[in-house]
């Protein structure tokens, strides 16, 4: 069954090590981009894609997520006294504008692990899955566009984006042949191989899978069919390359610039261009930076 993507999981059960000691207590997806949690940023491109149900897979230590997605009648109450409203508006439409279901994964056995969490709460229709580390600006929201290419293909879609060669071995990097497809303008491939974190010389290509898929209910059974990969994790492009055996999956070069979050200097640099692009913040902040002596 394809039909219309109704569902997104989260996969946020993961200890956040490359962000310690900030992390040592709080998640790494509520660590603030400007004035907001990493995560709401992905909820958002749901939102924006036509998708509220939200199905966060959580771990150990991760109540701060479930806290900040549901209702604060304390803050709202105080918000409301003191007729700041701008403020009770942002902090009601958090917890208004999605329907959010929690699954927990009790060990942190890797993505696909993660994603076979969710079985229960997708069901048995297609759905997309986002890593709220990967944060992509865009006109179109990066969902939205695989979405329209799921619509059409009625088949399971990753994000794809060009990494130069000193890169590539942190990816997950796919073999794959272009597709015309109309106004995709040599952005869509169907794919024929995926290789993990392979050595540059050994990359089939220099398309790399980023954080967003849109994946068919089959992706479970691959899940289970699967040993455990690197690390001794079950790794979700091990998981698709087995689904790719008996179902066509696409690759999508999505418009618009992604900022790896989960990274100290991608997480610096995403700080920086989107307090920059901020109408209250913007122009001060420029005046800063230009005041430095770099």
């Amino acid at each position: 069954m394809t039909g219309k993507v109704r569902k997104v999981v989260f996969p946020a059960a993961g200890l956040g090590t490359r962000f310690l000691p900030a992390t040592k207590a709080q998640p790494k997806e509520m660590l603030p981009l400007v004035d907001k949690p990493l995560i709401q940023y992905g909820v958002e491109e749901a939102i924006h894609s036509g998708i509220q149900n939200i199905i966060i897979v959580t771990g150990r230590g991760k109540a701060s997520i479930e806290d900040h997605f549901d209702v604060s009648f304390e803050l709202e109450h105080l918000l409301e006294t003191k007729k700041k409203t701008d403020l009770l508006k942002q902090v009601r439409d958090i917890s208004d504008m999605i329907d959010v279901s929690y699954v927990r994964q009790k060990e942190a056995l890797g993505l696909g692990h993660a994603v076979l969490r969710a079985r229960e709460l997708v069901g048995n229709e297609s759905f997309a899955v986002v890593l709220s580390d990967d944060v992509i600006v865009s006109d179109i929201p990066c969902i939205r566009q695989l979405l329209d290419i799921h619509d059409f293909y009625g088949a399971s879609v990753v994000a794809l984006m060009e990494v130069p060669p000193e890169q590539i071995s942190a990816y997950g990097v796919v073999d794959a042949e272009p597709v015309e497809h109309a106004g995709a303008n040599g952005r869509l491939f169907r794919v024929r191989n995926m290789v993990e974190k392979p050595k540059a010389q050994d990359a089939p290509s220099n398309l790399a899978i980023i954080g967003r898929y849109i994946l068919v209910p089959g992706i479970f059974q691959s899940i289970e069919a699967i040993p455990p990969g690197a690390g001794g994790e079950i790794q979700l492009t091990d998981a698709l390359k087995h689904l790719l055996r008996s179902r066509p999956i696409y690759g999508y070069k999505f418009e618009g610039k992604r900022f790896d979050a989960g990274d100290k200097l991608g997480f610096l640099q995403a700080t920086v261009e989107f307090a920059l692009r901020r109408d209250d913040l913007g122009s001060g902040f420029r005046e800063y930076l230009r005041s430095l002596q770099l």
